[in-house]
């Protein structure tokens, strides 16, 4: 026959009372009023049937009911106590795995990842490539950065950090070339694409008032790379005109490496950071705000 337990919280005040052989030091140490502690201790007398305390002169002591009672709540206690001490403590010292696409990560973040050490020591960051380009599917980490667009999944936590900008971009020798007023007059150049990013020379095109039957041709004719970071280095080398995230070229615009003449836009993207749904914010906001000051600081 099954017997039915006694709340844990009665249990909880059994301990701590048999522990420090007073009520009144049972409350303090649990946060509750004395009658609080006093409640559930007669509850348990009723659930056994039983005294587990007796008086005492002023006090109170165990009776041998109780000290049986006390053998095996204490020592579940202490172990319960311990490990959950001890898981504390392995996650307070496990690192801060951040997943990010390589492209961000090789163009954006590793240049910024020795001060980011130094700002938050305590996060003990490791940064992994991502598993996939949707952040959604990364399971082995603590957190991931990205560029997505809404509508953000129920199962996921979602920081927005800055909208997305993209532009066009060329090497200065080539843009020299074909610069005109009228973007049209890309479309008579190799154009250079993501295949992960398929949405963004329509996008481009679109705040452009440009046909998109003029663009689908040339992108027939134009030249694809796995990544965004091959894209921009044929850019650089002069292979034709991509199209990028302003973010990741912001150094290449300022080195004068590419030009974007034709401006940038806006899309409906955002650089993200995504987390479980059960995150421990105490490690996560403070590196969603890192993050948020850096971009701040890195507009131009």
């Amino acid at each position: 026959m099954q017997h039915s337990m006694p709340p844990l919280s009665a249990l909880r005040a059994f301990e701590a009372t048999a522990r420090l052989g007073s009520v009144t030091a049972a409350a303090d140490e649990l946060s509750v009023t004395h009658g609080a502690v006093s409640r559930q201790l007669r509850s348990l007398d009723e659930h056994f049937g039983v005294a587990l305390f007796a008086k005492a002169g002023r006090g109170i002591v165990l009776t041998p009911y109780g000290e049986r009672l006390q053998n095996g709540v204490g020592e579940a206690f202490t172990r319960l106590r311990d490990s959950c001490a001890s898981l504390k403590h392995e996650v307070e010292e496990a690192p801060f795995t951040l997943a990010c696409p390589g492209s961000l990560l090789a163009r954006w973040l590793i240049p910024r990842l020795d001060r980011l050490h130094r700002d938050l020591p305590e996060l003990k960051l490791k940064v992994v490539v991502s598993e996939s380009e949707h952040p959604e599917k990364q399971t082995e980490a603590s957190a991931s950065l990205a560029f997505s667009a809404p509508p953000w999944p129920a199962d996921k936590q979602v920081i927005e950090l800055t909208p997305e900008r993209i532009c066009a971009v060329a090497s200065p020798r080539l843009a020299a070339q074909c610069y005109s007023a009228r973007p049209a007059t890309l479309f008579t150049n190799t154009l250079l694409y993501t295949a992960s990013r398929p949405q963004a020379w329509p996008q481009w095109a679109n705040a452009q008032g440009l046909e998109l039957t003029q663009l689908e041709e040339a992108l027939s004719n134009g030249q694809g790379f796995e990544h965004l970071y091959y894209l921009i280095e044929a850019a650089v080398a002069g292979l034709g005109v991509a199209i990028a995230p302003k973010l990741l070229i912001e150094d290449d615009l300022k080195s004068g490496r590419l030009v974007a003449p034709w401006g940038s836009i806006e899309t409906p993207a955002q650089l993200c950071l995504w987390l479980p749904s059960q995150a421990d914010m105490r490690r996560s906001e403070p590196l969603a705000e890192w993050l948020k000051r850096e971009l701040d600081g890195g507009v131009f």
